[in-house]
């Protein structure tokens, strides 16, 4: 006689074994759980990487995009200019390489500018108003978050267009300004007023007349910072800020064609590849060594490769007319640069000085109780400053300084801002348990060298503005994605649903994942060795 409804699994006397509840004995039981990948963990924008790669590598491009932009609302921005620290933490460089999240954020940015892709506006309005000062990433990304939540906002800056150091700090190889117009463009069109060529002076002034309930600053860092340089009448000594964002309004400043760039932070290559292109010979000197310059190790490759010549552990002492004075430098026990007495002169037709910005905190001058320390905004855990009501975030802030870092800033501070105006306080969601190496099986993976995006040939390089690196096609882009480990996460790849010998794993569906039936499961814990992306913990029968 054939029984029915009886898991294919259990081979002994069907009667019995279901009596018995093979789980009865059981001392450990397996737990699915979805612990936080090294990647996600890394992103100062706090983006879900794993997540959106998930949906990326089924071809689900609309959904990965939506699940970028839950975070960041610049994914063809960030796939240009992003560092990209969520690479340095990916669990598969200890198996091969990388996974390049970076080159598939851009592959689907590009991708929804290409389809016309929009945000959606609030489907409920709060009826609060928050003022946004500066239009930058940290400023865009705040009222962006912002504007999710239902509240007004209405953003001003005192440049002729919205972008800040996005639009005037990084040159248009690296960034094309279609690209930045187009993502700002979807911000305004779900009803952010971004208000351009417009100073604040007065904070306070300008909260009272606008009645608003809150105020974000991100203002930036666009004061160049100086050094005393002896300089003859005749020299030339000019900061970078202001010949990046000359370049960038499209003046030509007059540097000569022996340009000489002091300083060896990103800001420093910028400068010295954009001159580069317009034809000069620039010279970078910087006190320390190569491995020690606080710019990204690819874009001193990639300024090298273009034919910008180094000269490290050298400093500036004299400019005068046609000539700069270099003394020799060496590091002490302690890393630190000390000088040589050694000097040597080069012939130089300009100076343009690279050595860190900082910002204009005039406005704020009406606002008393406002902590300020070496020029930065002391904010809390929430980004508030010391004046309740008031927030801050990008360059403005101690911490690191970039694109990425001032984005993650904008939408921390908005959630602090929609709780500060529901009479509450944010608190961070706890995170859970870091997806480490050591709890992958990694025989599931099969062998995928990582794809690289290639790159302007050398001549145009060198000769013109035209975007240095290339986007991914289609296709590398679906093997990119699908290099992913998801690292801590299930991806529903039926492994412990195969192995089980007893049938105790229950499949949910598509997207739905899995579920363990207890009744069944005598805890072998063969699930929890076979799950690749280490998803199953087996704990105490007690818990």
């Amino acid at each position: 006689m054939t029984q029915k409804n009886i898991p294919f699994a259990i081979t002994l006397d069907v009667g019995s074994s279901l009596a018995n509840r093979t789980g009865t004995w059981r001392t450990m039981k397996p737990v699915y759980v979805n612990r936080l990948p090294p990647c996600n963990a890394k992103c100062p924008a706090g983006e879900q990487c794993q997540s959106w790669l998930f949906f990326a590598e089924s071809g689900d491009y609309e959904s990965a995009w939506k699940r970028i932009v839950e975070d960041n609302p610049f994914p063809a921005i960030m796939g240009r200019v992003c560092y990209h620290t969520c690479e340095t933490a990916c669990n598969r460089a200890q198996l091969d390489s990388c996974v390049g999240i970076n080159s598939v954020e851009r592959f689907l940015g590009d991708n929804a500018l290409a389809k016309g892709w929009k945000f959606e506006a609030p489907k409920k309005e709060t009826g609060k108003k928050v003022l946004v000062v500066g239009a930058g990433p940290a400023g865009l990304s705040a009222a962006y978050h912002l504007r999710r939540m239902g509240h007004s906002v209405h953003v001003v800056d005192s440049a002729e267009a919205a972008g800040g150091m996005m639009r005037y700090g990084i040159p248009k190889y690296r960034l094309p300004r279609e690209v930045l117009d187009a993502e700002i463009a979807r911000i305004a069109d779900m009803g952010v007023e971004i208000e351009c060529s417009r100073n604040v002076d007065d904070l306070a002034k300008e909260m009272k007349d606008g009645g608003y309930d809150a105020v974000f600053l991100g203002v930036g860092a666009h004061l160049a910072r100086r050094t005393y340089i002896p300089a003859g009448d005749a020299s030339r000594v000019m900061d970078a800020v202001k010949v990046l964002r000359d370049i960038a309004e499209d003046e030509k400043p007059m540097l000569g064609r022996r340009v000489v760039v002091y300083g060896g932070g990103n800001t420093a290559m910028d400068v010295a590849r954009t001159v580069r292109r317009m034809g000069a010979e620039p010279l970078v000197v910087y006190r320390r060594t190569r491995e020690r310059a606080p710019a990204h190790p690819s874009e001193i490759s990639e300024a090298i490769e273009e034919g910008v010549t180094m000269k490290w552990l050298s400093t500036v002492k004299e400019a005068e007319s046609g000539e700069i004075k270099i003394e020799k430098m060496v590091l002490d026990e302690n890393g630190k640069p000390k000088g040589t007495g050694e000097f040597e002169t080069i012939a130089a037709d300009s100076l343009v000085l690279a050595l860190g910005q900082q910002t204009d905190l005039s406005l704020l001058t009406s606002l008393p109780g406002l902590k300020i320390e070496n020029d930065e905004v002391i904010v809390d855990q929430t980004m508030m400053t010391s004046v309740p009501g008031i927030f801050a975030g990008g360059d403005m802030v101690p911490g690191d300084k970039n694109v990425t870092v001032a984005i993650g800033h904008g939408k921390k501070a908005a959630r602090a801002i929609n709780a500060y105006l529901n009479g509450e306080t944010y608190v961070e969601p706890a995170k859970p348990a870091l997806a480490t190496f050591d709890r992958l099986h990694t025989w599931y993976y099969a062998d995928a060298p990582k794809t690289v995006r290639p790159m302007l040939d050398i001549v145009r390089r060198q000769t013109t503005f035209d975007e240095v690196q290339h986007g991914l096609t289609e296709e590398n882009a679906l093997f990119e994605a699908r290099r992913c480990m998801s690292c801590g996460n299930c991806f529903e790849c039926d492994n412990c649903y195969g192995v089980c010998p007893d049938n105790a794993v229950v499949k949910l569906g598509p997207g739905m994942k899995f579920k363990f039936n207890y009744d069944y499961c005598k805890g072998c814990g063969v699930c929890a060795n076979e799950c690749p992306c280490g998803a199953i913990d087996m704990v105490s029968e007690d818990i």
